[in-house]
């Protein structure tokens, strides 16, 4: 009873027929008709001109989009439990080809206005040290907690104050959106995000991501960098199909909302367990190692999350026996 990732989630069987039905001969790389029609689903998503690009990994559309927002020798405002800091094998400075990650704590992964300019105001203006070009917000966050678009916004308004861009890891930001019920563009470009990773895998696709630009201006350096760093697939109008065939009907959000709603099951019965509220599909519980031996001797897949505490993510196809199992376990100890 698998919990302990959504990327070890099943492909939806849409996914599965928009990769059979892109499965013939077409243009190659991204010249074929569904990687041409990116542009214009997701400017319709997010009600503004964007450029859209496929990628294969969330690591690959994160750091392609750093690489180009951030030179080589400046830095890139995080926080410390950012997936590009804890989860992704330095590639931010191989991409960027050296730039520095700039880490921040703050509760549940989350940073704000004011840790993000004390931590540039804490930086001599010299050549002697890293000066920030960027900053970098996971939403959700590894811990499960939402932005709302307000809290994007008064970040997006201090980077634009100070002369930063400003990029969104939306590896789980249908998740969010499920959550908030807030458009995709208010929590994103409308606050003043330049460049989205916005995720599919974990949600549905199979190898899937997109990496949309609100500032379109990037779309050139961004495709010579994509080609150079290996993720210029030649078949890539079977990650196109994948990602419109989740945009088509919304399925992107229904998922999100399966997946939001198995965690809302688990978080009930974790009670006062719990780490942090359950704002996407992520339940960080308190659990002792003794706790941790007994829900896995029932079969229960999970990670531990640090001392005393255990992490379980949900999604979209989350067993209902296997979720309601976990939720009476977990009330049992």
């Amino acid at each position: 009873m698998q919990f302990i990732s959504d990327n070890a989630a099943a492909a939806h069987p849409k996914v599965l027929e928009a990769i059979a039905a892109s499965n013939r001969l077409d243009a190659p790389y991204d010249g074929d008709e569904w990687s041409q029609r990116l542009d214009d689903a997701f400017s319709e998503l997010f009600e503004t001109e964007v450029r859209a690009l496929w990628v294969s990994t969330g690591t690959a559309a994160n750091c392609l989009a750093l690489a180009a927002l951030c030179p080589s020798y400046r830095g890139i405002v995080c926080h410390r439990d950012a997936h590009i800091e804890v989860d992704e094998a330095g590639a931010p400075g191989f991409f960027t080809g050296g730039a520095k990650l700039i880490l921040l704590d703050g509760e549940g992964a989350k940073i704000t206005p004011e840790t993000v300019a004390a931590a540039c105001d804490g930086i001599r203006k010299d050549v002697h040290q890293v000066q920030p070009a960027a900053i970098s917000i996971t939403n959700a966050t590894e811990y499960g907690l939402v932005y709302h678009s307000g809290e994007v916004a008064a970040l997006g308004k201090l980077a634009k104050e100070r002369g930063l861009a400003f990029h969104m890891d939306g590896a789980r930001l249908a998740n969010a959106l499920a959550t908030t019920g807030e458009s995709p563009a208010d929590v994103t470009w409308r606050a003043g995000v330049d460049t989205l990773s916005f995720g599919f895998t974990k949600n549905g696709g199979l190898n899937a991501e997109a990496l949309i630009l609100f500032r379109t201006d990037l779309a050139d350096e961004i495709e010579v960098r994509r080609k150079r760093s290996g993720h210029l697939l030649s078949k890539g109008r079977m990650l196109a199909a994948q990602i419109l065939a989740m945009l088509e009907g919304d399925l992107w959000l229904d998922n999100a909302r399966s997946a939001n709603a198995a965690a809302q099951l688990l978080a009930q019965a974790a009670a006062d367990r719990l780490v942090y509220p359950v704002e996407a599909n992520e339940i960080i519980l308190k659990a002792s190692d003794e706790e941790c031996d007994r829900l896995q001797a029932k079969g229960f897949d999970f990670y531990e999350w640090g001392p005393g505490q255990i992490r379980l993510v949900t999604s979209w196809d989350s067993d209902a026996q296997a979720v309601d199992r976990l939720a009476a376990a977990i009330a049992g100890l």
